[in-house]
């Protein structure tokens, strides 16, 4: 067995020197001028980020979460009304729902892409619908062209939830501008990460952005006088400040991101540890292979996170194990699919009625892909798995 190392999930702290002069002159630049709410940095910051995504208007906000929550309200939705999300995400997405006093009303997910399934989309729109909100989790784009059909056709407003996803892009276009409205976190974990919370709303309809302005401060407009309660969603000067710096260096972690994901890939098949994505549907491969690598069916998965799927009862959790033995950090997005959550009682669901979506929450596992990740610390996570199953495991399960 090879010496134990430290491979870390993600690790903040490795930056150059000139990133890190960068991030204090902003920070200075900040604190010299006094305006630390909105103002100059803020109004760059949203020009930047638009020119960036395509869009022609973006509103930093308070975090991914509020992004959500008020586009929903930008967009009317309240008590009766009924949000189509996949089950598989990240809470906030159901969340912003919920506290709006809608219904999320959830699909399953394309287990080769951990998306939502537009099929079951069509099957649980209602006179109720009011918007569908697609996730692009873990940075890949939803199927957007057949989600944007549905809406065409019911005449729905599309949110989408790009929290994971700045720069990933379908069919030319990016994240944030394939539906009405699009919502995006910079949690620090994320590719465009701030140094706390911070976010931003999309959108290239001026009375849906107008309404996010208003919207993120209490609603005023102008100042002090109220035709709507909105709520505190204003993203900080110090976070714009910092954010531009990232911002710039963006597309290079990314690549980086995406070089590391190609290794892990290459490494994998060599070691003969993993199925063809493309054969993730196949029945005798899903009932003999343990090991699936994400799978790629769009043209730019930009990685916020990269995650396998090890398939035989209780394998993923056991390999889980071996892995923080030897010093492997690693993540379950998500152990509980939305449905199954206590707080979603009322909705009346139970185990078994997204089958899809319970499998990924049992089988995925999140493995190290930050950029500054080191080709010698991928070899040794894949060497760890390796040791896991001598021999190939497409033999048995």
């Amino acid at each position: 067995m090879s010496e134990i190392r430290r491979v870390p999930l993600l690790d903040l702290t490795r930056f150059d020197a000139d990133y890190a002069a960068e991030i204090t002159e902003a920070f200075e630049r900040v604190f010299r001028s006094g305006h630390y709410i909105l103002g100059p940095e803020v109004d760059a910051f949203e020009e930047e980020c638009a020119a960036y995504i395509g869009a022609k208007h973006a509103i930093g906000v308070s975090s991914g979460s509020d992004a959500l929550l008020v586009a929903l309200m930008a967009i009317g939705v309240g008590v009766g009304d009924e949000v189509i999300c996949p089950t598989y995400t990240f809470f906030a997405t159901a969340g912003a729902v919920w506290r709006t006093g809608a219904k999320p009303v959830f699909v399953d997910i394309d287990l080769r892409t951990y998306n939502l399934d537009p099929d079951d989309v069509a099957r649980k729109i209602t006179s109720k619908t009011k918007a569908i909100l697609p996730v692009h989790l873990f940075g890949q784009c939803s199927d957007m062209g057949s989600v944007r059909d549905l809406a065409n056709a019911h005449d729905l407003v599309v949110v989408e939830d790009a929290a994971q996803a700045i720069g990933s892009r379908y069919q030319g276009q990016c994240a944030g501008t394939l539906g009405n409205i699009g919502c995006f976190s910079f949690f620090p974990t994320k590719n465009l990460g701030a140094f706390g919370d911070g976010g931003l709303v999309t959108s290239n309809d001026p009375e849906l952005a107008t309404k996010v302005r208003r919207l993120r401060v209490h609603g005023g407009h102008p100042k002090y006088y109220h035709q709507v309660v909105g709520g505190n969603f204003r993203i900080d000067s110090l976070q714009a400040a910092l954010l531009r710096v990232k911002l710039k260096r963006l597309d290079d972690a990314t690549t980086r991101r995406q070089t590391n994901a190609l290794l892990y890939n290459r490494l994998f098949q060599e070691a003969d540890l993993a199925a063809d994505a493309a054969d993730d549907d196949d029945e005798h491969v899903e009932n003999t292979v343990r090991f699936h690598l994400p799978a790629v069916v769009e043209e730019n998965h930009i990685y916020n996170q990269y995650v396998v799927r090890i398939s035989g009862d209780g394998t993923r959790d056991e390999v889980r194990g071996l892995l923080a033995e030897r010093g492997v950090g690693t993540e379950i997005y998500y152990p509980v699919p939305l449905h199954l959550q206590e707080c979603f009682k009322p909705l009346g669901h139970r185990e078994g009625d997204f089958p899809i979506s319970e499998k990924a929450a049992r089988e995925s596992l999140a493995l190290p892909i930050f950029p500054e990740l080191a080709e010698d610390e991928i070899r040794y996570v894949v060497d760890q798995l390796a040791a896991f199953w001598p021999s190939s495991p497409s033999t048995a399960c």
